[in-house]
């Protein structure tokens, strides 16, 4: 094996948190630095590691592998139960785990077979709930309301669920699009819609309407072959030199009327790649490398995922040889608003937005996530995630990460799915690399992103390869969920560590949601709490981003008993720094400074 001399992913170690007590000593009245010297000079993707690293060499097996972990605990493992597994062996892809979705105290499980749903009021030890067999492939799902959402894309996929499959070419029995069940009465999930289109749904993207709350909208991503015109009338397989209502280059738009689910349709199917002056619908990448040296990067005819940050009015696709922005204020008429490419990029697969909007970050499935990939001798350059800096409705690329650690030829690895951890004041997310694990990254600072947990399992064989590991890795109220293709579903808690302090963890476990879908990204906020404004205090200390004495204020007013006019006093006090940082009268962190002082006052207002 050979080590990459570069250091630039290498994981970047924090100082150490300072313990209260030492606040006192840390002089911390910086001169106003202008924004361009702060940013460290973008790294190129670069894969290195320690080889010492304990993900090295795991031991080989399906339900007996090595593990490895860092700042992660496993909590539990569920394996996948009958009906969603072939016993004789891992590798059978007709039951493949794929999505998660949660809702209250629920997990919904995506599988190629259907999707089963699970009690996680205890994350210790989640229990079955119901599992619905419905073979169609991909089997993404999504939950709103009493309505879950799942993707079929696979040609034995019918309309009743059965599972004797489609023989014929022809046949309107197929289901290609997606399903939509009632799920008013778990105990008895109802198909009440399916909504059919040209290239199946590989993925699905749920987008609500500020305006209107009478309906809820679907963005159907397909990407398989296109179906015969004769099975669903419109379906042209063609070029656009061909034919210009080909179904290639396009999404569908799905109304589903909450009242009536039952009448859900596609309402547009809009030209997103379109070269807008002429009208030619593939208007985007061509297919094709960009020079020497580069990747092959896939055309623009599809969209693997669409991430819709409704808080935003934009989505972030993920189109096979682009990243894309849309403006979708108007959910049936999405409008592309900007589009970027990377010659480190063979397919773009999903995106996730940063909490606040600032950064978005793509990921690339190199190898389509059936190949062995991460491995030593693979480009260096090839197969990280994209880290863009979203400033005016433009994208500028900032950074990337690169899972820093080997696998072996017989671990399919690629960067997929993952989600924020919403931890105040920090841009951190969860990230699933299939047979590669989970990895926790810290993308703040774009330019050096770097890991700060992981857990990972040795592979599903050494003699061969199985595709495997973990399809989506995810937030939910305070635990990460892995959806392992043929393990089933962990269940972790984070740990605190130098790079993740205890009221940082504790903070983002004050985040909850009540409905998750990772493809409709969700807003975080946060309580007035201690946890929030310590997690803030510890990171403007460690950054250098307030004063000495303005921090022993701080942790003295948040320390014992609470006073409003303490805390009333601090925040204000936090307040003048800030202007004093805005007229650049003085250094610091003024964002976060003034998250903490609205912090403080929530806090007096609470006593």
């Amino acid at each position: 094996m050979t080590t990459s001399s570069s250091n630039a992913f290498r994981p970047r170690r924090s100082a150490g948190l300072a313990a209260p007590a030492a606040l006192a000593l840390i002089a911390l009245a910086l001169p106003a630095v202008p924004l361009a010297a702060q940013q460290a000079e973008m790294a190129e993707p670069r894969m290195s590691w320690d080889p010492n690293d304990p993900r090295i060499g795991l031991e080989a097996g399906w339900r007996d592998a090595g593990e490895a972990s860092w700042n992660l605990t496993l909590l539990t493992n569920l394996q996948r139960p009958d009906g969603f597994m072939n016993p004789e062996t891992p590798g059978d892809g007709r039951f493949t785990n794929t999505d998660l979705a949660f809702q209250g105290d629920r997990l919904f499980q995506g599988n190629y077979n259907g999707f089963q749903v699970f009690d996680i009021s205890d994350p210790n030890a989640p229990r079955l709930e119901v599992a619905v067999v419905c073979p169609g492939g991909q089997g993404d799902v999504s939950v709103y309301g009493d309505l879950l959402v799942m993707s079929a894309q696979e040609n034995r996929g019918r309309l009743d669920c059965g599972v004797e499959g489609v023989e014929e070419t022809v046949s309107d029995q197929r289901l290609l699009g997606v399903r939509i069940f009632d799920i008013s009465d778990l105990s008895n999930p109802r198909q009440v819609a399916a909504v059919q289109s040209c290239r199946g749904s590989h993925t699905h993207t749920m987008v609500e309407d500020p305006t209107d709350p009478d309906h809820v909208y679907i963005y159907i991503q397909g990407t398989g072959r296109v179906r015969p015109g004769d099975e669903l009338p419109g379906c042209i397989d063609a070029e656009p030199e061909e034919d210009q209502n080909t179904a290639l280059f396009r999404i569908e738009v799905v109304r589903v009327p909450l009242a009536a689910p039952e009448e859900a349709e596609v309402v547009n199917m809009p030209r997103i790649f379109a070269d807008y002056e002429t009208g030619d619908v593939a208007g985007l990448w061509g297919g094709g490398d960009h020079g020497a040296g580069t990747q092959s990067t896939r055309r623009t005819n599809q969209c693997h995922d669409i991430t819709a940050y409704p808080a935003l009015g934009l989505a972030a696709g993920a189109c096979s040889g682009n990243g894309i922005l849309l403006d979708i204020t108007d959910p049936v008429n999405p409008v592309r608003v900007e589009e970027v490419v990377d010659p480190n990029f063979a397919y773009w697969h999903s995106a996730t937005f940063t909490n606040d909007g600032s950064k978005v970050l793509f990921t690339d499935e190199w190898g389509g996530g059936s190949a062995p990939r991460c491995r030593a001798t693979d480009p260096d350059t090839w197969g990280a995630n994209a880290i863009f800096r979203l400033e005016d409705g433009e994208l500028e690329l900032a950074g990337y990460y690169k899972l820093p650690v080997p696998q072996t030829e017989t671990e399919n690895c690629v960067a997929h799915n993952g989600s924020l951890i919403p931890v105040p004041g920090r841009d951190i997310m969860v990230q699933a690399w299939y047979q590669g694990g989970v990895s926790v990254l810290d993308f703040t600072d774009p330019a050096n992103a770097y890991e700060i947990a992981y857990f990972d399992r040795g592979p599903l064989s050494d003699e061969e390869l199985f595709t495997g590991g973990y399809w989506s890795t995810y937030w939910y109220n305070g635990f990460v969920y892995g959806a392992e293709i043929s393990r089933g579903i962990d269940v972790f808690a984070l740990e605190a560590s130098e790079h993740l302090s205890q009221a940082e963890i504790e903070a983002a476990r004050l985040a909850t949601l009540d409905e998750f879908n990772a493809q409709m990204q969700p807003r975080y906020s946060w309580p007035a709490a201690t946890p929030v404004a310590r997690a803030y205090l510890e990171q403007l200390v460690r950054e250098g981003g307030i004063l000495s004495a303005r921090a022993q204020e701080v942790e003295g007013a948040i320390s014992g008993t609470l006073s409003a006019d303490r805390l009333t006093r601090v925040a204000t006090a936090l307040e003048g720094d800030v202007a004093q940082i805005r007229a650049a009268a003085l250094g610091g962190d003024a964002d976060k400074l003034e998250a903490l002082a609205g912090v403080l006052r929530g806090l007096a207002a609470q006593q």
